[in-house]
């Protein structure tokens, strides 16, 4: 193993160079960090990158989301099923029903520093907030040296399992020497007590060598807690071996022999940030050369899915108020509208109006201050899509992916720029959602949301409605707007509601709030319900930081479905693309006892624009 590794190391210095956190020589670990085999190591992919990992070894499997909100925070988001660890419940029908243990996670990772002169170091924690079956802490760095990077780190917790060394923070504060045994109220709440604690540490390393662009040979001691929690073999060895394959820049597989005794498998699909670029393309429109240039922009504009509604001149300035549902940022939208005007020839210093359906986003002039130049002519009308879908129901306890193939219908009649309906209609083709039977074990203080299944079992009973609501919009005043919307709103609820928002587009906040009196629908999904019912609402404020770390804020107070009340706090990273990334968590008067496992409502979920949007 020595000359093993001197090998390695010699041809290292003469290969070429090749990039250390480059996205290609660098791929996610059985937990869907960027690492080696099981450990962790101090790289990082761009802001944006984001990537999903299947893994299957012995005894767990483990599907893991994992994206990049910064160039410098790896989080990622797990489900895992652990198949000896049998767990029986009985079913709707009264049928004994056993499957593996299944359970949820997250992971965070920090860059400290990049690598320069000295190697990069990164600091993370896997299974925070969990349950604790993968619950530990590391810091780790990395030094790439041409084709090899080489990694150490420190590792707490279930990275621990060599218990060499004796915990450094401990020299700080001994309180870091004692790490609690047991969870708080069943594990799902941040326990700040246990994290880089415990008396001892354990010492992992390991690197990765880049054989040619399709391989890249991996070897790590493997410092995984055997048997733990999750119940490992124990260790005939401490040293693991994997081999990545990469079919091509995105997708990859991985086999790895651990601790001398388990094979494993590992599916990887990543995106890079570069590939995530804006997606949009301007396309110029064809148009008689003869038009006039006010023809010509009106053409360009709504070729890129932006309307014109009236241009107006003022002074030495012309006046343009457009209106557009398909473009995510006002940045595209001025891209598209500078686009436009140059291939136009209009060099007329512009002034824009934008609205989104009959709400005034953007206000630069008063169309009575200046000469109408054109008045598009608006009419009613029908706009419908047919199309195929895959609705996907993942992490169920019966089994962690089902799902239906449906052909869907989306139609929308507009009556005029404020008043729309939109409709949605879907048939079931094939779905497996007939064994979904495990009742939710906790409902408290209703059931408001987890009797999703007695939905899903009846989506193949004909047509289902899937939507079918009028919509009122309008701007009352400068920067004051309000929402009515009523009819069925989704799956599971109908009712009729408002929405009040205080917005100005200069400026990084806005705030508002909503009411809606709402029932639930019956399982059939058509015009039937049943007698729950709840009058909900909050109070909403919206904060977008454009410091040196941006991020959306979302904070919300008010009454659940359920009737319990409480706050919401909700952070975003959203990119030009229509990527987006964002973390919530909600705290109410339901106590931890009686929310069960999981103590309190927590999730992650993201907009990935891989086909489209």
């Amino acid at each position: 193993m020595r000359s093993f590794f001197s090998v390695i190391l010699i041809s290292s210095f003469l290969s070429q160079h090749i990039a250390s956190d480059s996205f290609i020589y660098n791929s996610f670990n059985n937990h869907g960090v960027i690492g080696l085999i099981n450990m962790p190591t101090a790289r990082f992919y761009d802001e944006a990158s984001f990537g999903i990992t299947a893994y299957n070894g012995e005894p767990d499997q483990k599907i893991t989301l994992t994206s990049f909100p910064y160039d410098w925070m790896e989080a990622s988001f797990f489900y895992m099923n652990i198949e000896e660890n049998q767990l029986c419940r009985v079913s709707s029908f009264g049928d004994t029903f056993c499957q593996g243990y299944k359970d949820k996670g997250f992971n965070i990772k920090f860059r400290l520093k990049e690598e320069g002169l000295l190697p990069a170091i990164a600091i993370g924690i896997n299974d925070i907030a969990g349950t604790g079956f993968y619950s530990s802490e590391y810091i780790v760095a990395s030094y790439g040296i041409n084709k090899t990077d080489f990694h150490f780190g420190l590792g707490w917790g279930e990275l621990n399992g060599s218990d060499n060394l004796n915990n450094p923070f401990g020299y700080i504060y001994d309180g870091f020497n004692s790490r609690p045994n047991n969870y708080e109220d069943k594990g799902g709440q941040f326990q700040p007590s246990r994290y880089f604690s415990g008396k001892k540490a354990s010492a992992f390393y390991g690197l990765s060598h880049v054989i040619n662009d399709r391989f890249i040979l991996k070897i790590e001691n493997d410092t995984t807690n055997t048997p733990g929690l999750v119940g490992f073999k124990d260790s005939k060895q401490k040293l693991s071996y994997g081999l990545d394959f990469a079919l091509n820049s995105n997708f990859s597989l991985g086999f790895s022999y651990e601790r001398g005794n388990e094979y494993s498998f590992r599916f990887v699909y990543k995106k890079d940030a570069r590939d995530s670029k804006k997606t949009y393309k301007y396309k110029k429109a064809t148009y008689d050369e003869n038009e006039n240039k006010y023809s010509k922009l009106i053409k360009n504009l709504e070729n890129n899915e932006i309307g014109v509604n009236k241009i107006t001149k003022i002074g030495n300035s012309i006046g343009i108020e457009l209106t557009q549902f398909s473009h995510p940022s006002i940045e595209m939208v001025e891209d598209i509208i500078s686009f436009s005007a140059s291939d136009a020839e209009v060099d007329d210093d512009l002034k824009i109006n934008l609205k989104t359906a009959n709400l005034s986003v953007v206000h630069n002039f008063d169309e009575q201050d200046g000469l109408n130049i054109y008045t598009k002519n608006k009419k009613s009308g029908l706009n419908t899509n047919t199309f195929l879908n895959f609705r996907p129901y993942l992490a169920s306890r019966e089994e962690f992916l089902k799902g239906a193939l449906l052909i869907e219908n989306n139609s929308e009649y507009i009556f005029n720029d404020a008043l729309f309906f939109h409709a949605n209609i879907k048939y079931s083709l094939a779905d497996n959602f007939d064994d979904l039977t495990i009742p939710p074990i906790n409902t408290y203080p209703a059931q408001v949301r987890s009797d999703v299944k007695d939905y899903l079992r009846n989506i193949d009973q004909g047509i289902i409605i899937g939507r079918a609501q009028f919509d009122y919009y309008a701007t009352l005043k400068k920067n004051h707007h309000l929402m009515f919307t009523g009819g069925i709103l989704e799956e599971m609820y109908s009712g009729y509601g408002f929405e009040y928002l205080y917005f100005q587009y200069d400026k990084n906040f806005a705030f508002g709030f909503e009411l809606f009196d709402v029932k639930k629908r019956d399982y059939e999904m058509r015009f039937g319900t049943l007698d729950y019912k709840n009058v909900v609402g909050s109070i909403n404020f919206y904060y977008r930081s454009y410091s040196q770390i941006p991020f959306d804020t979302k904070i919300s107070y008010g009454e659940y479905l359920a009737g319990d009340e409480g706050v919401t706090f909700d952070f975003s990273r959203t990119f030009q693309n229509g990527t987006k990334f964002g973390v919530f968590a909600t705290f109410t008067n339901v106590t931890s006892e009686q929310f069960g496992e999981g103590t309190f409502d927590k999730g992650i979920y993201f907009n990935i624009p891989i086909y489209k949007n």
